[in-house]
């Protein structure tokens, strides 16, 4: 009978956006309580030592955090657990990079380069609009933040943009026919596109059309889409690719493509 939450994490068992490979030990590093589910998050001794390579152990991870060196969304973090999700934002300032967690149209965690300008906001998707305690309206985002006096037009699936300096909502896009999104869940996870259509479903899930940018269409839930800019253009980089999905043979064909001009 099992007494309590669970503390272990088998490595079989752990999402496969991770990419660990099975052999490597039987357990893998459960993420702690925090702002992104278990499953859609990314624990920060996997980002060092699996995908970054500043560590080669789990024990040197944790002597990097202790000393302070890693920020999340401009925060400084020691738990070497901790959830990191999509749109983080994880700041190395001893070697001055920053980095953008994002899906790859497979669905898997990419750590996106990204510049200090653009590390210094983040999009939120508004999960809910309610009034608070003495009618203080509040915003809840997709990453468990409570935003006071929002902008009264912000409505459910819309996405606000975020300044993490001053801690503040700068900007506001709204969840709209023609403006670009990203999907952060299901079949099509991680592939961007534009708005054509919505359908309603009274009981049901709302159905959301896109369209990529090779003209090809895809549907899924609407809580899968997240808005990430304003008609055609993005307000971040997107990683390789631009969320564009190719079929098995046109991967082939841009793998051979790039042999021959490497041997050329």
């Amino acid at each position: 009978m099992a007494r309590g939450p669970k503390k272990h994490q088998k490595r079989l068992s752990a999402p496969s956006s991770w990419m660990l490979d099975k052999l490597s030990g039987t357990y893998a590093p459960r993420p702690s309580p925090g702002p992104h589910k278990l499953r859609e998050s990314f624990p920060l001794t996997i980002l060092l030592r699996n995908r970054l390579k500043y560590a080669i152990t789990g024990r040197e991870v944790t002597k990097i955090l202790l000393q302070r060196l890693v920020k999340v969304d401009h925060k400084v973090k020691t738990d070497e657990t901790y959830p990191t999700g999509f749109m983080d934002v994880i700041s190395l300032e001893r070697t001055g990079e920053h980095f953008r967690i994002l899906y790859d149209v497979k669905g898997r965690f990419v750590i996106h380069r990204i510049t200090g300008e653009e590390a210094a906001f983040k999009l939120l998707k508004v999960r809910r609009v309610a009034l608070g305690a003495r009618g203080v309206p509040y915003i809840v985002t997709h990453d468990g933040r409570t935003i006071r006096y929002p902008d009264p037009n912000v409505r459910i699936n819309d996405t606000v943009k975020f300044d993490l300096e001053q801690n503040k909502i700068v900007d506001h896009v709204k969840f709209d026919t023609g403006n670009i999104v990203i999907i952060t869940g299901g079949r099509n996870m991680g592939r961007a596109g534009v708005i054509t259509h919505r359908e309603h479903h009274h009981g049901g899930f709302d159905i959301v059309h896109v369209r990529d940018s090779l003209d090809r269409t895809f549907a899924t839930r609407i809580s899968n889409i997240f808005v990430i800019g304003e008609g055609t253009k993005p307000w971040i980089s997107l990683p390789k690719g631009k969320g564009t999905k190719l079929t098995i043979s046109e991967e082939r064909d841009v793998r051979r493509r790039q042999k021959a001009s490497a041997e050329a």
